[in-house]
């Protein structure tokens, strides 16, 4: 029978066994001491809360808050316009946008989306599809994460 504990942020805590293979179990190990995590259970838990958030955010009517990040050449004709006139279009989604010039010629501009699923998957690929946009990507979070 699992050990039961309560803590004030999480609830009631249960404990539980996992196997696994030593060298698996060895490069895990490595990876969380790196990212600065202090035992198993702090990673195991973030590990599960960012599968239940990715599984959630799947539906496509889900509330989820994403962002897209765009690089492009902001000397691409008529681009930014066209960023812009897309962003318009979809205020009731889009939330904020941030340009960043990073050289001469390239620029980053973080957009952050909030809305269903599907919607905010199809202006993000609006966007990231638009002529003279280098690489873009979006990065969807759950809006009822845990």
């Amino acid at each position: 029978m699992p050990r039961r504990r309560t803590d004030h942020h999480a609830g009631e805590l249960e404990r539980f066994g996992v196997s696994m293979d030593e060298e698996l179990l060895r490069a895990f190990d490595q990876q969380i001491a790196q990212a600065g995590y202090q035992n198993r259970s702090e990673a195991i838990r973030d590990l599960v809360r960012d599968y239940l958030v990715e599984q959630q955010a799947q539906h496509p009517d889900a509330p989820v808050v994403g962002t897209v990040t765009l690089m492009y050449d902001h000397h691409a004709r008529l681009l930014e316009d066209r960023l812009t006139e897309l962003q318009h279009e979809h205020h009731d989604v889009i939330r904020c946008s941030t340009h960043v010039h990073l050289d001469a010629h390239n620029c980053v501009e973080v957009v952050v989306l909030a809305g269903p699923a599907e919607r905010v998957r199809h202006i993000a690929d609006s966007l990231i599809a638009m002529r003279g946009v280098k690489h873009g990507k979006l990065v969807v979070t759950s809006a009822a994460a845990r």
